[in-house]
């Protein structure tokens, strides 16, 4: 195989996680040695379904998924497993990204493609340490946030580029150095040394999404930070949280007319 839009789909519809993540990193490998390329006559992508995933974790509304205290040894599995359960997911938009949108340049591709080996490497750190907390991923109950907006962005790069990193990956951003925190206090340096090399590589991916959103919005000569505001309102309403994390969303391409105007909102609905 050397149409690399295959080879995502072939990663997307993996139901089992090993698989899932095998196929990921070879994928990942083929592409930096030149062996898979985005086919420009490769077949258009099906329409959005729900990706390869296992049996468990069951998926629930998320008001439905029980808030559970990290004092615990089960909270704190339980805190593990919704992590990784995100992790899961984002290779799964990772791949789409890919398999999706065509006619992008190589560098596009590259961006997601190594954006879902990350998530794959991340999902494997998590799953390790949910073992060592005698649990495994499909244990607890998990929601199907991040997908359900993949899908009401299928038709549109530029609202998938500006909802699903900057919007729903990035608020990783903002909460993660507070769990952080949580956990170093109670000692747990296993986790926090893993939520850490997270932290950091999400700053990427969620640049990663600054930079093709803005790609999109040149293309079709529209002035972005209106835009993204205009999606947000299309999409999310005004169903928006903080704080927000201003030094790791700088760093993520955000601007600070962007996060003023986040903070205000967020206010609003609160």
């Amino acid at each position: 195989m050397t149409d690399l839009h295959a080879a995502a789909k072939l990663c997307l519809d993996a139901t089992d996680p090993a698989e899932k993540l095998y196929l990921t990193h070879t994928t990942w490998q083929a592409f930096l040695a030149g062996e898979l390329r985005a086919d420009a006559a490769s077949p258009p992508p099906e329409p959005i379904r729900a990706p390869g995933r296992p049996a468990t974790p069951r998926l629930v509304n998320a008001r439905q998924v029980p808030q559970r205290g990290l004092g615990s040894a089960e909270g704190r599995a339980a805190l593990v497993h919704a992590v990784a359960h995100i992790e899961f997911n984002a290779i799964n938009l990772a791949w789409d990204a890919v398999y999706r949108y065509r006619g992008k340049p190589e560098a596009y591709y590259r961006d997601w493609s190594s954006c879902a080996n990350d998530e794959a490497r991340h999902f494997t750190m998590l799953a390790g340490r949910l073992t060592e907390l005698g649990h495994a991923y499909g244990d607890f109950d998990a929601h199907d946030g991040l997908w359900a907006m993949a899908e009401k962005t299928a038709h549109h790069d530029t609202a998938r580029m500006a909802l699903v990193p900057r919007v729903l990956e990035a608020r990783g951003l903002d909460v993660t150095p507070g769990m952080i925190e949580r956990l170093r206090h109670l000692g747990d340096i296993r986790t926090v040394a893993i939520l850490e090399v997270i932290l950091r590589e999400e700053v990427a991916h969620v640049a990663a999404g600054t930079r093709w959103y803005q790609h999109c919005c040149e293309r079709d000569g529209v002035e972005p930070v209106e835009t993204f505001f205009a999606l947000l309102r299309e999409y999310m309403g005004v169903s928006l949280r903080g704080p927000f994390n201003r030094p790791a969303r700088l760093e993520a391409g955000f601007i600070e007319a962007e996060l003023d105007r986040l903070a205000t909102l967020a206010h609003e609905a609160s």
